[in-house]
């Protein structure tokens, strides 16, 4: 059952999620990003349900994450491509990979993938960098502000993580723990 739709929240992250779908939408990019192309290689990779499967292709299709290409003419097949949009969304891969792979979530004994430069061979990892300064930022030290953009409710959600942080800082001095 397909949950309502995410028009009108201002959040980019909304935004995006709503492009995807589901998580069968992310698996269907994720075998897009791997190469995969054809329909009965998309169910045999996932598993997925014929029904499932031409629903997904429908919403990602119609979101412009990825288009129908026309590879026979009898009977009609057509293969799927990640448009320029839908590249957009490749770099969330290796993240989401590198993830599950700290929490063992695959089962696999290691990592099931590796993500490599195309060009030196050497594996690359996600990570958060300052853009003055080039240095890596830890996950942790990143802190959220309303952008340009933000709304009254984008502005109310941040409200919380200040009051949160005042309480914490509150929390420590009453038990003399450090910060």
């Amino acid at each position: 059952m397909r949950s309502k739709s995410f028009d009108g929240m201002v959040c980019s992250i909304a935004g995006v999620m709503g492009a995807i779908g589901d998580r069968w939408g992310l698996l269907i990019l994720r075998d897009l990003v791997c190469g995969i192309s054809r329909y009965e290689d998309f169910r045999k990779s996932s598993g997925i349900t014929n029904a499932t499967l031409s629903d997904r292709l429908r919403h990602l299709e119609t979101g412009g994450l990825i288009e129908r290409r026309l590879y026979q003419s009898h009977p009609e097949r057509f293969e799927y491509h990640l448009t320029q949009k839908g590249w957009q969304i490749a770099p969330l891969m290796p993240v989401l990979a590198q993830i599950g792979d700290r929490w063992r979530a695959s089962g696999a004994s290691s990592p099931p993938l590796k993500f490599i430069d195309g060009k030196t061979g050497s594996e690359v990892e996600w990570g958060f960098f300052d853009r003055k300064s080039g240095k890596p930022v830890n996950a942790q030290d990143i802190a959220i502000a309303a952008g340009p953009g933000a709304n009254d409710l984008v502005r109310w959600r941040l409200s919380h993580r200040d009051k949160k942080k005042n309480e914490t800082r509150q929390h420590r001095v009453r038990t003399g723990k450090k910060e």
